[in-house]
């Protein structure tokens, strides 16, 4: 009996296992395109070659996604830059794409069992008209919102505790940065040009710098030395770092004359007050390089009592982290949820973090949780536009 009962959760294991695999996620992607090409040129019936051409169309721009990945290992020449750039562009659109179809079948269902539409090509059509319709201008639109410039969230931030020489402290904070494939040394200067144009006090680069190693993109994060702010300007790592070499890219940014905290702190001051910068690792560097765990306790360890403290930490969730260990952060500073990026896809983020965007309270812990100023993976942005968030600290009342 405890046998048979056995069988089925041995077979779901075989089955996620295979999900996983790249073979399986290959089959899958490769289902879920079929099904776009059926929706968008079979069922409408349209007229030749489009019954051809169409799913033909369909069928290479999902062999574009493993060829733009394998090719990303090889030295860039203008076929691999364009093979990526499709790529890229593609599987945002693909994710854009894959919604409207589903969500047209499902308008479909309705308007088939209200007697609303009776004859079902003439449905079939409507269909791959509005997902046409709606799914290419919101391609479009999401990738000169990406590539656009960063919109600057301006917000103003009541501290307990801060004093009159530093009311109206302005921490500027750009996050999520991610250069690397399609985003160059030229777009990240436009970035550095936006925030010392805000004339911060503070600067805090909140991880996710980079999509490379540090020999690949050493020269295209050189622009990072230009940033300007009188108090200091102060980076903490993001997950993408550890992927290309976390203690690497620790090393080059404090190279370049950012001040790096690694589970450490500065005090700053101006008129004789004083505030606590503090940062940690990423929340999940310590899996990847051991010695870089994040430990907001440690990052604390020693702060003077009394005095304000923001806290630098690339994952939201890091709050959680610092309400168990007991540490009091006045203000979290995070990013890595991109705002969702690509709508509907910031539903699922709420499925890894406590919080998406915006300023929030999660377990005690204040945090502003910023959409970030680049993109990963596809140059695209629907919803969620890029960010330069500008915080202006004041005396609370």
């Amino acid at each position: 009996m405890e046998e048979r009962r056995s069988r089925p959760r041995v077979a779901l294991g075989l089955l996620l296992r295979w999900l996983m695999s790249l073979g399986g996620i290959l089959a899958v992607f490769g289902g879920l395109h079929a099904y776009i090409a059926v929706r968008l040129f079979i069922s409408p019936e349209l007229p030749a070659p489009w019954p051809v051409v169409g799913p033909l169309l369909v069928a290479l721009l999902f062999v574009s996604l493993p060829l733009g990945m394998a090719v990303s290992r090889r030295e860039p020449t203008v076929w691999t830059r364009a093979l990526q750039w499709t790529a890229f562009v593609w599987l945002g659109a693909f994710g854009i794409f894959l919604s409207a179809v589903v969500a047209a079948d499902l308008v479909g269902l309705v308007l088939k069992w209200t007697g609303v539409v009776e004859d079902a090509l003439v449905l079939a059509r409507g269909k791959a008209l509005a997902v046409v319709g709606l799914a290419l201008p919101a391609v479009v639109y999401a990738f000169v919102t990406a590539r656009g410039r960063a919109r600057v969230e301006r917000l103003t931030v009541p501290m307990a505790g801060l004093e009159p020489g530093l009311h109206g402290l302005k921490v500027v904070q750009i996050s999520d940065i991610h250069v690397g494939p399609t985003l160059d040394r030229h777009w990240l200067r436009r970035v550095v040009a936006q925030v010392n144009a805000l004339q911060p006090d503070v600067v805090a680069v909140t991880g996710d710098l980079v999509d490379g190693h540090v020999e690949a993109l050493r020269d295209e994060v050189t622009p990072l030395a230009e940033l300007r702010a009188s108090l200091g300007v102060f980076y903490v790592t993001g997950n993408h770092e550890y992927y290309h070499g976390g203690p690497a890219w620790a090393a080059e940014v404090a190279r370049l004359g950012l001040t790096v905290l690694q589970n450490e702190h500065r005090v700053v001051e101006r008129d004789g007050a004083r505030l606590t910068v503090a940062g940690v690792t990423d929340h999940d560097a310590g899996h990847i390089h051991p010695a870089h765990a994040s430990r907001p306790d440690v990052a604390l360890a020693g702060a003077p009592r009394g005095v304000p403290r923001l806290l630098l930490a690339h994952q939201p969730r890091t709050a959680l982290h610092v309400a168990r260990a007991g540490v009091e952060v006045d203000l979290q500073l995070s990013g890595h949820t991109h705002g969702g990026q690509v709508f509907p896809f910031m539903f699922f983020v709420k499925l890894q973090q406590p919080v998406v965007r915006g300023l929030a309270t999660i377990a005690g812990v204040r945090v502003y949780t910023h959409r970030g100023t680049g993109y990963w993976g596809p140059p695209l942005r629907l919803g969620p536009a890029p960010e330069i968030a500008e915080l202006t600290l004041v005396m609370a009342g």
